[in-house]
């Protein structure tokens, strides 16, 4: 569809602050949009990693079925082409919570999916010939105090107590952890196999084309209005089908009376010039796995294909009334605050010169519980709610919403996260009293244990409001 069009610039979106992943995924052809009313079988609405998926998916199972995306903007816009890159097995919500409500068994299960989506992204790339830069290096979680160091101990002991072993998640030392990731005052961390590295935007363009080949419409620059039974209404034409999906994600909250449904939460990142080999050797991730640090306001890295690193974290504000903008992907002392924080943690970057710095906006449910589910009375199925950890969650997602709509009773569409409901974020201002005094209260926290020396007070309020 869009390889008769003229190729554009990875630059399509002036506006919006420059992103290594679209001044480095090629050109890439515009999608016309909607053209007037039409009929399809499923309608999916958001042409990010969610969407997209659930379209291959569903036509890898039926050929015969007609399915339409539409995409306010181009594929990729969203979180899905600007985050760190980490295809990972983590989950927003932990194994301890999910056990308290769904049993162990169930709790089981939903780990052993996520793990089973890393390799399901793998082998689509394989498959389809997609050059997502995939590099399956896992990830190191330094620690750097003993507060830290006690929390890495905590971590892999919770891991045993739920049977998993050091093929899951291992112990590093001092030198263990150093020779994966040479940062600064390194006490020791944690290992886990199940994390690659991948070019993002490169990665959902490549589902794009592959959905296309298997007969997928997908259909740009067509904004979706309104959700309802047995459609979608956009500013483009009304698309009828028996099944809309809705995978918006962090725009959730600008579809009617969704307003409460999800918070829009910025998270941003900043990348470095190419590194020398000279560099590289000091700094290690030889084979390229993600790395952050175990604090507790999140952090992010990798080694990107062509040896720069890319880094980011929370730390944004929530803007009040669920408002998403592209102004708002700008946000300088955050970024500075970025640059420092790397060049503290990695030895040999005080000279290295940032070449890009972007943003993007993710979705948080009340409950910190992605969710799946399909409505089968009125036709709506939706999926969302990954809290940044979606790379590999919307594959998962994708395989278990083409089970759904296609009537399969499997295992995916018994996981705990399948038809759960999360509670509605309060009215605002409560909502955005909440959610800046939580990014504030895990802040206050770190710096709390590197005063005290002792875990956090703070830390330890927040967390039964979080997924821990």
């Amino acid at each position: 569809m869009g390889s008769a069009l003229t190729p554009v610039s990875s630059s399509a979106h002036p506006a919006l602050p420059r992103s290594l992943w679209r001044d480095s995924a090629g050109d890439w052809a515009p999608r016309p949009p909607l053209q007037g009313d039409r009929d399809c079988d499923v309608a999916v609405v958001g042409a990010g990693f969610t969407g997209l998926w659930t379209a291959y998916h569903l036509v890898r199972a039926d050929p015969h079925l007609r399915v339409c995306v539409v995409e306010a903007e181009d594929v990729g816009y969203g979180a899905s082409g600007r985050n760190g890159g980490w295809c990972s097995a983590l989950f927003p919500r932990s194994t301890h919570k999910i056990a308290a409500t769904a049993g162990v068994e169930a709790a089981t299960a939903m780990h052993a999916a996520m793990r089973a989506s890393v390799d399901e992204v793998e082998k689509t790339c394989v498959d389809e010939d997609i050059d997502a830069h995939f590099a399956r290096g896992g990830t190191v979680a330094v620690a750097r105090t003993p507060v830290q160091l006690g929390r890495a101990r905590s971590e892999v002991a919770a891991a045993r107590h739920w049977g998993r072993g050091e093929d899951d998640l291992r112990l590093l030392d001092r030198r263990e952890a150093s020779d994966l990731l040479g940062a600064r005052g390194v006490l020791g961390g944690t290992y886990t196999p199940d994390c690659a590295s991948v070019h993002p935007l490169r990665l959902v363009r490549g589902v794009a084309l592959a959905a296309e080949r298997r007969g997928v419409t997908i259909a740009e620059s067509t904004r979706a209005l309104e959700i309802r039974p047995g459609g979608v209404v956009t500013d483009r034409g009304v698309l009828r089908a028996d099944v809309v999906v809705r995978a918006t994600e962090g725009y959730t909250a600008g579809l009617p009376g969704l307003a409460r449904a999800l918070a829009p939460v910025y998270s941003l990142i900043v990348a470095t010039e190419p590194l020398s080999q000279e560099q590289w050797d000091r700094i290690g991730l030889t084979k390229r796995p993600t790395f952050t640090e175990l604090r507790h306001l999140v952090v992010y890295g990798q080694r990107t294909a062509d040896g720069r690193i890319v880094f980011g974290g929370r730390g944004a504000p929530y803007h009040f009334g669920s408002r998403v903008r592209p102004e708002f992907d700008r946000e300088p002392r955050v970024w500075a605050a970025l640059r420092t924080t790397v060049r503290e943690l990695l030895p040999g970057l005080d000279d290295v010169r940032f070449t890009h710095a972007w943003g993007g906006v993710l979705g948080v449910p009340r409950d910190w519980a992605p969710s799946v589910g399909l409505d089968r009375r009125t036709g709506l199925a939706w999926a969302g709610g990954y809290v940044g950890d979606g790379v590999s969650t919307t594959n998962l997602a994708g395989r278990t919403l083409a089970d759904l709509i296609l009537e399969r009773d499997t295992g995916l569409t018994r996981l705990p996260w399948v038809r759960h409901r999360s509670p509605r974020w309060e009215p605002e201002p409560l909502r955005w009293l909440g959610v800046n005094g939580g990014l504030r209260a895990m802040a206050m926290a770190d710096r709390e244990e590197r005063l005290t020396g002792r875990p956090s007070r703070i830390a330890r309020l927040m967390s039964p409001l979080l997924g821990d």
